[in-house]
């Protein structure tokens, strides 16, 4: 294994089959070699909790196998795709995504995880030894610049989908002549309260200066926040977590969070509260943030 100081770098290939369709055939079109990428791309994100979890160096078609040369740059988010990939998660959830970007009812695939000479598959409880064999096996080549360009679609892609349901929620919103933020006196029962730091505090419906503090303050922990927050939410389970990280990544960590929340208040409505923000900050150690939404900060210039 890597020394504290070193670099965790491994690299692994995954094989991948069906019985009831040709993935080399389907990764070969045109058509619909972006559909095939997204769904491993959705899959990889999903067995590690980020996009950036695995990196995809190379696809490979030699029938009947379609096989995904992985590079790892992190030995944590490699346990968790190992984790994922042993207990069945990884080849369940590419199925799904299968299911979904070819628009077919069901689709089987049969996977196998081989680093060099070692066929991992045999050894998945040997999880150390698993670690050890993808570490040795380093990345003979950089990303291919095939895989760069449909790493750049699937943002495009991706974008376009988000920009389309906003649009379509927009839409929904001005011929309802609803409000993005529920009006704070009809939002909860007179005497609505909870307990921060000792104190009770009254709750209400998130503010758009709660969804601008949000996104300004929180930073990079905007994704913990938001699986938090998406025990309870429809709206923000995976894989939306982190197409919302790939979407916006040129704007930047403000962007990311404002959109992350955004979808929470227009999921939740009047269930979007105060409260439920405050205990998801608590449980991601943002007390600071927490203190400022509820007014117990004053700026600099007060305090002089």
């Amino acid at each position: 294994m890597a020394s504290s100081s070193e670099v965790w770098i491994g690299s692994a290939y995954l094989f991948l089959q069906s019985k009831k369709i040709v993935l080399p055939s389907l990764y070969g079109s045109s058509q619909q070699k972006p559909k095939v990428f997204q769904a491993l791309k959705l899959a990889l994100a999903d067995s590690t909790g980020s996009m950036n979890g695995v990196d995809v160096l190379k696809v490979h078609c030699s029938d009947p196998h379609l096989i995904v040369q992985l590079k790892f740059c992190n030995e944590e988010n490699c346990r968790k795709f190992l984790q994922s990939y042993r207990e069945g998660a990884l080849q369940k959830s590419l199925q799904n995504h299968l299911q979904l970007t070819l628009s077919m009812p069901t689709i089987s695939v049969e996977t196998d995880l081989k680093t060099g000479s070692e066929h991992l598959d045999r050894m998945l409880n040997e999880v150390e030894h698993c670690l050890d064999c993808i570490y040795k096996e380093k990345p003979d080549r950089l990303r291919d610049e095939e895989i760069a360009e449909l790493e750049k679609s699937l943002r495009s892609l991706t974008c376009r989908q988000e920009n389309n349901m906003v649009v379509a929620k927009k839409s929904n919103s001005l011929n309802s002549s609803s409000l993005p933020y529920p009006s704070v006196a009809s939002s909860l029962p007179q005497g609505t309260t909870f307990i921060f730091q000792g104190q009770h505090f009254a709750n209400r419906t998130l503010t758009r200066d709660d969804h601008q503090k949000f996104a300004k303050l929180v930073s990079k922990k905007w994704k913990q926040v938001g699986r938090s927050l998406q025990k309870n939410c429809r709206a923000l389970r995976d894989p939306v977590i982190d197409n919302l990280a790939l979407e916006y990544d040129r704007e930047g960590l403000y962007e990311q969070a404002y959109q992350l929340l955004l979808k929470f208040i227009q999921s939740e409505g009047k269930r979007a509260t105060l409260q439920r923000l405050i205990a998801a900050l608590e449980e991601n150690s943002l007390i600071h943030l927490a203190e400022e939404l509820l007014g117990l900060h004053h700026s600099d210039n007060d305090t002089s």
